[in-house]
């Protein structure tokens, strides 16, 4: 009978439920620009939520793993407006949190991140491309999850090459990021053997090409730009600027492919990706967001789960100790790419695969087969180690 007792009492003990702590809370930013970047085609027009809906589904996806660890993800985001101090606005979120995704210009983020030195919050960069934040300007508080200038035009020669299509025709806008991207596109084809065997300049002088004859003006207009070129095999276009790379493909004087910031374009994604289990994810953010995942996205997306990832490998929520790990040699994180990425430990930046896509479908993903690296095929993408100019402070 006393046995039976002590038994039954043992039984009644170990079915006593355990009350769980509260989950560890790991707040994560987003600030970006308010408003919406103009495109020439009606159908590329971004959503008033381009980038920020990736980023929620990375914390739904950081919230199902961190159900079993006991943390907790939650995601604040920040809007700017023209007129709005971006140092400021980086300071106040800062006080809610240890991790900033930013979307934001170059010389908008290199403020928000000197504004944060002293405060040990983390700044991930997903809009900005420019070369000089992961070089001259580099930032020890800034990770770059979106791929530099110089890994997108180095993708893109890799396959111009690949395809022995060497002889390019460059053709340049006439903005700051158009000649920006002009640079990295020289220097891709200098690294891999191509050969520019003219560059010409397109003016932008404005103009309404929405009208009833613009169809007729551009046909008009753009075979006459492109005549009496020398030999080339593909027109390369740097128009970052949205002016009038879209207006070449079959318009041009000579029958040839068009590629850069139209035709064959280089980009971190697109959702035609459908590799490597992508079709999941791809089929998950339509299903939460009713429009197809943007390149802007995925970058979000990627930055938020890299946090969810170091905080699970680390079982913390401490942001030095998340911060430190990213760093570190043993940091890396799936993306749907095919291959872990993994960071640059001289400049911060995400090492990945660059998609290739014609608007429909990915034709083709660097680095291509035969550039090869002595550490990492995607080294050949981009500013190498010995090559940078970054000293992290």
């Amino acid at each position: 009978m006393i046995r039976w007792l002590v038994a039954a009492i043992g039984l009644g003990i170990a079915a006593t439920p355990v009350l769980a702590a509260d989950p560890i809370e790991i707040g994560i930013g987003y600030l970006g620009r308010a408003g919406i970047e103009p495109k020439l085609s009606l159908v590329e027009l971004p959503a008033e939520n381009d980038g920020v809906a990736g980023a929620r589904l990375a914390i739904e996806d950081n919230n199902t793993t961190g159900k079993f660890l006991n943390q907790h993800f939650t995601l604040e985001e920040v809007r700017l407006k023209d007129n709005e101090d971006v140092a400021k606005a980086a300071a106040a979120l800062a006080g809610h949190t240890g991790f900033i995704i930013a979307d934001l210009p170059a010389d908008d983020l290199l403020k928000a991140a000197d504004a944060l030195r002293d405060r040990g919050t983390l700044l991930l960069n997903t809009g900005a491309v420019d070369d000089r934040l992961r070089e001259q300007d580099c930032r020890g508080n800034v990770i770059h999850v979106a791929p530099t200038r110089s890994m997108l035009a180095d993708a893109l020669a890799q396959y111009l090459v690949w395809k022995q299509w060497k002889r390019w025709l460059l053709v340049v806008g006439s903005h700051d990021r158009d000649k920006l991207y002009a640079d990295a596109l020289r220097r891709a084809a200098t690294r891999f053997g191509a050969k520019i065997v003219q560059e010409r300049t397109f003016e932008d002088t404005g103009g309404a090409r929405r009208t009833d004859s613009g169809v007729t003006l551009i046909q008009r207009q753009i075979p006459v730009f492109t005549q009496q070129a020398p030999a080339y095999d593909v027109l390369v276009a740097a128009d970052e600027s949205e002016v009038f790379a879209s207006y070449l493909p079959y318009r041009t004087w000579d029958p040839r492919p068009v590629a850069g910031s139209a035709g064959l374009v280089p980009t971190g994604w697109h959702a035609a990706q459908d590799q490597w289990g992508a079709i999941q994810l791809q089929n998950r953010f339509t299903k939460l967001n009713s429009r197809q995942m943007t390149a802007l996205d995925m970058q979000a997306w990627t930055a938020a789960r890299m946090i969810g990832e170091a905080a699970s490998r680390t079982k913390s929520g401490d942001p030095k100790t998340i911060s430190d790990f990213l760093k570190g040699p043993d940091f890396s994180i799936a993306a749907f790419k095919g291959r872990r990425l993994t960071l640059r430990d001289w400049n911060l930046q995400l090492r990945q695969p660059i998609l290739l896509v014609d608007g429909r479908m990915v034709v083709s993903v660097s680095p291509q087969e035969g550039f090869l690296h002595q550490v990492s095929e995607l080294d050949s993408l981009g500013v190498d180690r010995p090559e940078t100019k970054c000293k992290l402070r």
